[in-house]
Parts: structure tokens; sequence; C-alpha cells
């Protein structure tokens, strides 16, 4: 293997380089990325940057000296346009030709979008600076959806200052993730913060006078909308390659989409032998273990090893901290088995047909749902191996 391309220059394309380079690969080695900054963490957008509490230089996963050590040809805003498996080639925005040897593509996602007028959305670090631009005293925004990343700039967006509706179309924010007991509390905690919360509303688009209409009729006024309801792979390029694509890349238990072709990230749809299912995960952690994972099994396919993670997601809202081993989706039954809800300091167990498939904390400190990951492990579908 003489040449290999990384696309996609976030958390898992940088951590499939670095793998890569520290698993001995020394041949040529060239990393992608559509964004011209160099790598740097997503999860501090709607924390950290938005809040001002950092400034984006802080945000880079990587010193300019770290990744010139790494002897990387970066090619930054650079778009892949299309994918010639049997040339093995890569097609730029502009017209160039990348070949290689071996491919790892972790392209991402990016954020669904409404009809309307363009609202902000939240996926880059331009998006986060132009949102905290126009917030403060006396603003008000709307934010439509109140999953995590929803939920979390509205808890910024009052720390501000911010009059804030929350709107949700299901009858409880997060109870497809976290069950309806927990997103009970996570829901109430915002509207005792003063957040307007309003579930059961569908959002139709952004109105052009500003806010958003809603699909019953009537209009929810704002002086600026978040739209927040979940994202698409970032896949099109990939169209007429081969490749298999079903809401991502579809890989293997190994990551693997084709020979010598490997998924990473938030755009791989992999199947997860731990679980026994198929799964696409957008949490930060899993975009670096499959990131390494991906190089590893890249570089020698006579040794190749199941990516088989409990994924890991966290999550900061006002003063509360959440943090949570597993996949959450899908279970049919949730326990506190620790502290208590009302107090919004608890420890919550979910299974799926018996099974312990994940652990959930608010409010309590990370080691607490630590231990549980072993229980994840331990309790694996049959012949997850």
């Amino acid at each position: 293997m003489n040449r290999i391309v990384v696309v996609g220059a976030s958390a898992a394309g940088l951590a499939a380089a670095e793998t890569l380079r520290r698993e001995g690969f020394t041949g040529p080695l060239t990393l992608i990325g559509e964004e011209i900054d160099p790598p740097y963490d997503r999860p501090p957008l709607s924390k950290q940057i938005l809040a001002s509490r950092w400034e984006p230089e802080r945000l880079y996963l990587r010193t300019e000296a770290h990744l010139a050590a790494l002897a990387v040809e970066l090619r930054l805003g650079a778009r892949a346009t299309g994918l010639d498996l049997a040339s093995r080639r890569i097609r730029l925005a502009g017209g160039a030709e990348v070949p290689y040897d071996g491919l790892i593509i972790a392209t991402g996602v990016r954020p669904r979008r409404l009809p309307g007028p363009p609202a902000h959305v939240l996926r880059t670090v331009g998006d986060a600076l132009d949102l905290r631009r126009r917030l403060g005293p006396g603003r008000r925004l709307a934010v439509v959806g109140a999953g995590f990343l929803g939920a979390e700039v509205a808890a910024v967006a009052r720390g501000l200052g911010c009059e804030v509706v929350l709107l949700e179309p299901a009858p409880v924010p997060l109870a497809h993730a976290v069950g309806e007991a927990v997103g009970g509390v996570l829901a109430d905690a915002h509207r005792e913060r003063g957040v307007d919360v309003r579930t059961g509303v569908v959002v139709a688009g952004v109105a052009e006078e500003g806010g958003v209409r809603l699909a019953g009729g009537g209009r929810v006024a704002a002086d600026e909308v978040l739209v927040a309801v979940g994202s698409l792979p970032n896949t099109e390029w990939l169209d007429g390659s081969g490749l298999t694509l079903a809401d991502g890349l579809v890989c293997d238990r190994y990551s693997a989409a084709a020979p010598g072709v490997y998924g990473a990230g938030d755009v791989a749809r992999w199947h997860n032998p731990l679980f026994g299912v198929g799964m696409r995960i957008e949490h930060r952690t899993n975009a670096a273990e499959q990131g390494m994972a991906a190089a590893r099994n890249l570089l020698r396919p006579q040794a190749r090893r199941p990516f088989a993670p409990v994924p890991y997601f966290w999550s900061e809202q006002y003063d509360l901290r959440i943090h949570a081993f597993g996949y959450l989706r899908g279970h049919d039954a949730v326990e506190i088995v620790d502290g208590d809800l009302a107090a919004r300091r608890f420890l919550a167990v979910y299974r799926r047909q018996g099974r312990v498939v994940g652990a959930l904390t608010v409010g309590m400190p990370p080691a607490a749902v630590r231990p549980w990951r072993q229980a994840i492990t331990a309790a694996a579908a049959p012949g997850h191996g």
C-alpha cells in the first residue's frame, strides 16, 4: 500500500491519519478537508464558543508543528465530488483527481434545514460565531428541535439573556433517546430557567417576516432561528461509486465499505457486533475511536478486528452534566438505580429485551456511570466477537 488518502479532516479523519503514522505507515498520506480551518473540535461550539468562554483558536485539535511532524499532505478547502473505485481516484471540486491505494472516508454530516429563508444551523465554527454575534439581552431565539444540540443552545442563550422558545414535535423532548422520564426532567430544567418549551409542535418552515411557521397555521415570532432537527450524512459525492449508501456509508463490522475502503465517524453506518445491530453514531468519542480502528484494519487486513465499541456521549445544560454509555435507542425499559429524578441527580439503566444496553447519569460524577460500561459489554449479543 503506497498511498493512503483520508477524506474528511475533522476528529475521525485526524485520528485515522495519526494512527496510520503511529502504526508504521511511512508512505504518502493525504488528508482532505472541505473546511478551510485545520482539524478542530466540534462539541464546544454549542457550549464554550457560543457562550464566549472560548475563542476559536482553542478548538484546534493539534498545533501546526504537530501536523507538520505527521508529514501529511493537508489539503484544506478541498471538496470531494466523486469516487472511482476501479481506478482508485477521488475527484475534487475544480477537476483535480487524487489517486489512492487505501482510502478512509470520514466526511461527516451536515445539518438538516427547513424551507424558507436561511436560518442558523450549528455545525462549523463559522456557524457558532455567526449565531454568537446575534445573541444577547433582549433578543428572542427560536430553537427548532429539542435534542441535545438544541437544548444546549437554549441553555447558553438563556445564560446570555435571550428569550428562548424551544419547539419540539414529540410529546416529551429526547424521549426517543433517553426515555420519557429523563426527557421530562431535562425539559423541566429548561422551563424553570425561563425557556418557553413547547412540545407537540410541528414547524413547517422559516417565516419570511421572522421566526417560524407552524404546520397547523400560525407563527412563532423570533429575532433569530436555530434549526436543530438532525443531520444528513455527507455521501452525495459517493453516488454512482458502487459503495452502498443508506443513511450513511454502509460498512461491515470492521468498518470496511469495500476492499481497501473504510468509513469512520458520523458518516459511517456499520454493524456493531457488540449490540448486534447496524448503527451510525454522531458522538465525538466514537469518531476518534472509529478513525483509529479503520486505520489499523486498513493497514493490516489479515489481522482485522471488529469495531465493537460501547458508545459514549455527554452533554452540558445549565448546571446539569449528562454522561451516558451504550446504545439507548430502542430500549424498552428504564430503571433509576441510584439517586432521584426530582433532585436531578440520578443514574438510569436502560434495557432492551432484558439486556442492559445503556446507562446514563444526570448531576453525578462521570465515575458513577463508568462501571456500567463493563456491564453493557458483558451483556453483549451472542457471538459478537
